[in-house]
C-alpha cells in the first residue's frame, strides 16, 4: 500500500524536466550512459512563459517584472493607472530588449477598480500569446488616517478597492485565462508585514485591513484553483523603500526607526523581493500553495 502511495505521488507530480535530486542520482547509476547535468536553475527558469503584473508602472511590481524576464518569460504585461509609462518603465523595457532572451516588457493602462476592463484585457493577452501562466498583483495605495476613531469611510473604503478589490480582480482575470488554457499557472497577491501585525506609526487601519484580507483571498482561492493546477501564495514584504513609502519615511523619523527594528537592522530595498517572486512563479515551488511568505528582515521573529 506504500509503494502504491509513492508511486501515484510519484506520477501526479512529475516534474517536465525528468528525474530530480536523488532519483536522477540513481536512474544515473542504473544507466552510466545517461549525460549528467545540473537542473537546478532549469527548475527557476520561466522560459516562454506569459505573465500579467499590476501596479507595474514603477516600484515593487516593475522590479519583480523585470526579474521575470530576466528569468525567461516570453512576455510581461504591466499595468498601471498612468496613461503612459514612467521613465523607469520605459528604461526598464530597453533593458529588458537587450538581455539577448527575447523577453518582451508591455505595458497598457488599466484601474484595478475595473473588473470587467482588467477581464477583457487578459482576454486579449490570452488571444494573443494564446497562454497565461504568472500573475502578480501589486497594485496597492498607501493610507496615514487622522485617527482609528475618526477614519471617514470614503478614506477606508478607497484602499479596500485598491488593496482588497483590486487584488481579487486582477487575479481573476488572470486566472481566468490560466484555466482557459488548462496549463495551471501561479497566481502571488503582494500583501504586507501589516497584514499579519498592526503598525504603531501611522494610523493605517484601511491599509492593514486590506492586506489582511489578501491573506485570505489567496489562502480561500489557493483551495478553490488547485484542482486546475493554479497555484495561489503571497508575499508579505516588511517595510521596503520605494518612492510611494518614501514620502512616509522621510518625514516620520519615528517610523523609519521602527522600520529598522528587525534582526537585520535596516529597511528593505525594492530588488530584494525579485528572488522570492521568482521562485513563487516558477516550477522550484510547484507544491506551494496557500502560502505567505514574509520578506521583512525577520521582524515577526523577535
Amino acid at each position: 500500500m506504500a509503494s502504491e502511495v509513492r508511486q501515484r505521488a510519484k506520477a501526479q507530480s512529475a516534474s517536465a524536466l525528468g528525474p530530480l535530486g536523488i532519483e536522477a542520482a540513481m536512474e544515473a547509476k542504473a544507466n552510466p550512459s545517461i549525460e549528467i547535468r545540473s537542473k537546478i536553475f532549469d527548475e527557476f527558469a520561466l522560459t516562454d512563459r506569459v505573465a500579467l503584473v499590476s501596479g507595474g508602472n514603477r516600484g515593487l511590481g516593475l522590479e519583480m517584472a523585470i526579474a521575470m524576464c530576466e528569468a525567461g518569460a516570453r512576455a510581461v504585461y504591466c499595468f498601471d493607472l498612468p496613461a503612459e509609462p514612467s521613465e523607469e518603465f520605459v528604461a526598464s523595457r530597453e533593458y529588458v530588449s537587450k538581455l539577448g532572451n527575447d523577453s518582451r516588457l508591455e505595458y497598457f493602462t488599466a484601474d484595478v477598480r475595473d473588473q470587467h476592463l482588467l477581464r477583457s484585457k487578459a482576454e486579449e493577452i490570452g488571444d494573443r500569446e494564446q497562454r497565461m501562466d504568472i500573475c502578480i498583483a501589486a497594485a496597492g495605495i498607501g493610507a496615514s488616517e487622522p485617527d482609528y476613531l475618526e477614519c471617514s469611510a470614503e478614506q477606508f473604503r478607497e484602499v479596500l478597492d485598491v488593496n482588497t478589490c483590486g487584488v481579487l480582480f486582477t487575479a481573476q482575470a488572470a486566472g481566468r485565462q490560466m484555466a482557459r488554457f488548462g496549463r495551471g499557472g501561479s497566481i502571488i497577491l503582494i500583501a504586507s508585514l501589516l497584514g499579519s501585525v498592526a503598525s504603531k506609526v501611522p494610523a493605517v487601519i484601511s491599509y492593514n485591513a486590506s492586506k489582511a484580507a489578501v491573506l485570505q483571498v489567496a489562502r480561500s482561492m489557493a483551495c478553490e484553483l488547485g484542482v486546475k493546477k493554479i497555484r495561489v501564495n503571497t508575499i508579505s514584504p516588511g517595510y521596503i523603500y520605494t518612492k510611494m513609502t518614501a514620502a512616509i519615511l522621510d518625514e516620520e523619523t519615528q517610523l523609519l526607526e521602527i522600520s529598522s527594528m528587525n534582526p537585520l537592522g535596516r529597511i528593505g530595498r525594492s530588488d530584494e523581493l525579485r528572488g522570492v517572486a521568482t521562485w513563487l512563479a516558477s516550477d522550484a515551488s510547484s507544491f506551494c500553495t496557500g502560502s505567505d511568505i514574509e520578506v521583512s528582515g525577520g521582524y515577526l521573529s523577535w
